[in-house]
């Protein structure tokens, strides 16, 4: 009696992977999905980094040796208002409901991993090499991203250029490998709308020639991927709104009900005492805000800035986890006027660099573009929904700048110098 022979046990061998799920179909539907989402992460990812301004002052630039790669850099427009909010918004929500996606893939692909010989040819040793990057640059990002959302900051080094240079070196392979691999992937696209996606050619790579069992169809599969999908986007995208649909944002550290009640009750990052902030040093006979200029140097307590003309202005804050709060009522003295009041002209006001009360931690000092200080609804704040900042909201004073990122509206301002950076 002739005993069956033994079931391969190096990864190495196609027989290993045993799962009748994998395949061309399978796999090109998955990367047609993250072809589309990848890219707009990307693009996000970009426009992100330009509204920190970062090729205006060092103190804005986390990346300084970025040389060839910020080639894209553009003034960061203040319309409309919301552009960094939805911008950041697509960002998070897409990166963390393409996770399930990209688990897919990569489970689909892992024979290819181990496939051998290394390769065949030229064109499939570029394949292999993009490949490799690509596994691990996508993993580097979602990871990094994934643990910056949930404010884990585990990683070495800033998360800024950690995630600015994987990203390039991410998508640089996910390019490579796009372009080697887009043909196969859209005559399997094909096959599957002519409805000839069960009739795959047995010598792909990812085809196993002793498929187990199925348990799933490769369509239930793909229901399942969708629904992970859809499961962690209803529980992420409520931190972009408020009342009810924030507690749907059940996986997001901002979401969930508003902390406390009142005017202050709305979302922040970074507390007055983590920062080392006391109330010793924003009381009223403590705290004076410095101003220079071609005027001089001022120095007005927040008494004296309460008699000059004050505005109001409705405007969110919107963070890089990619949380934001709604609209809120802020209501202090325009940006434009304090550049006045230490020499030039309204309408011409430079750029200003912005110094925090904080000693600690990144972004204490911040510079804003001559079109932000300008903008008629770039204030420094006093007040929120009718009350007085409190200790957390930044108080005494804090910028608030239409469609800038939330860490340059810095808060606990102790000086402003107006002029070129």
């Amino acid at each position: 009696m002739s005993r069956l022979p033994a079931p391969p046990t190096s990864p190495t061998s196609p027989g290993f992977w045993r799962s009748p799920v994998r395949g061309p179909w399978f796999t090109s539907v998955l990367g047609v999905v993250l072809l589309g989402g990848i890219t707009v992460l990307f693009v996000t990812g970009l426009l992100s980094y330009a509204a920190y301004n970062p090729d205006l002052a060092r103190v804005n630039d986390k990346t300084p040796d970025k040389g060839l790669l910020g080639f894209y850099l553009f003034a960061w427009p203040t319309r409309p208002y919301w552009l960094y909010r939805l911008n950041q918004g697509v960002h998070v929500t897409l990166g963390i409901t393409l996770v399930p996606v990209l688990l897919a893939k990569l489970w689909s692909v892992v024979p290819k991993l181990f496939a051998l010989p290394p390769a065949r040819s030229l064109a499939h040793a570029l394949e292999r090499v993009s490949l490799l990057l690509l596994v691990g640059g996508v993993l580097f990002e979602f990871v990094t991203g994934v643990l910056n959302v949930q404010l884990d900051y585990v990683f070495p080094g800033s998360f800024y250029p950690l995630h600015f240079y994987g990203a390039w070196v991410f998508f640089a392979a996910f390019v490579v490998h796009v372009v080697l691999r887009a043909p196969a992937a859209v005559r399997n696209v094909r096959r599957m709308r002519a409805g000839k996606g069960s009739h795959e050619e047995t010598g792909f790579p990812l085809v196993s020639p002793r498929p187990a069992e199925p348990t799933v169809s490769r369509r239930g599969a793909l229901w399942l991927v969708g629904g992970g999908s859809l499961l962690l986007f209803g529980t992420t995208a409520g931190q972009n709104f408020d009342g009810p649909l924030r507690r749907t944002a059940l996986l997001a550290p901002h979401g969930g009900a508003d902390p406390g009640s009142g005017p202050g009750g709305f979302q922040i990052n970074k507390t007055a005492a983590s920062r080392g902030i006391s109330a010793r040093e924003t009381s009223e006979d403590a705290w004076r805000l410095v101003v220079t200029g071609p005027s001089g140097t001022l120095r007005l307590s927040r008494a004296e800035l309460l008699e000059l003309p004050l505005h109001s202005s409705a405007l969110p804050i919107a963070c890089v986890e990619g949380w934001s709060t709604g609209d809120q009522w802020w209501r202090g003295v325009r940006l434009r006027e304090l550049a006045a009041l230490a020499g030039y002209d309204a309408d011409e006001a430079p750029d200003v660099l912005v110094e925090s009360l904080q000693r600690r931690g990144a972004f204490r000092e911040a510079a804003l573009r001559s079109n932000q200080v300008r903008d008629p609804r770039s204030l420094l704040a006093l007040d929120v929904n009718g009350e007085p900042l409190t200790p957390d909201h930044g108080y005494p004073a804090r910028i608030i700048v239409p469609a800038a990122p939330g860490v340059l509206n810095t808060k606990w301002v102790a000086r402003m110098t107006f002029g070129d950076l």
